[in-house]
């Protein structure tokens, strides 16, 4: 698998306070996580809609519509600076996964998810590098009301290390490439399904 350079980190989430701390937004968390440690700072851009911030010559970037349309600055963001699709990491969350798990992945589908949807259609492939966070399984019925939801208080310590987690993942796809922090933390969830098996 080629192991490009990772030069751009998009966290997923909608903007504004009435959404800040929602599972949807634990995307947004992880990047504001990553520039807070590295001492950098956000600055909306206006002509992309977005947020940018700039941590060790990588961009970090919010997209600032609401998540069904996430791909369209992003898209704009990376072709300004050039970034190719396989250089881009996507941070979202994930209700396949369960709370406070990892999953890194170098292509694929949406699953689902209309944020991650919307950044394959208007890069035009799915060969865009994504780093999932489980948020645990929806109800039934009422995804979209779930995933727009708070963190019940008894999880919140839970979302916090993953929180860290992913931006930890983050750092090591861009030090040491996107199948390094794969054989990291994904292997995370191998030894985890091993000890709940036994």
């Amino acid at each position: 698998m080629d192991d490009s350079r990772i030069r751009l980190v998009a966290g997923l989430g909608n903007p504004g306070p009435k959404y800040a701390g929602t599972r949807h937004n634990v995307g947004f968390d992880v990047v504001d996580f990553l520039a807070e440690s590295e001492n950098a700072i956000f600055e909306q851009k206006a002509k992309w809609g977005a947020a940018l911030a700039q941590v060790s010559g990588v961009f970090l970037v919010k997209p600032l519509t609401f998540m069904n349309l996430s791909g369209e600055p992003l898209a704009a963001v990376a072709d300004f600076y050039k970034v190719p699709p396989e250089e881009v990491l996507v941070v979202l969350e994930d209700f396949a996964l369960p709370l406070g798990k990892l999953r890194i992945r170098p292509k694929g589908g949406a699953a689902g998810h209309n944020g991650l949807e919307s950044v394959i259609v208007n890069f035009a492939t799915e060969y865009v590098p994504r780093l999932r966070l489980g948020i645990g399984a929806a109800p039934e019925y009422g995804s979209v009301d779930y995933v727009l939801s708070a963190f019940f208080e008894k999880e919140k310590e839970q979302v916090r290390r993953m929180i860290e987690r992913g931006a930890q993942a983050v750092k090591c796809a861009i030090d040491n490439g996107l199948v390094s922090a794969m054989n990291t933390f994904n292997s995370e969830i191998a030894r985890g399904e091993q000890t709940e098996e036994k």
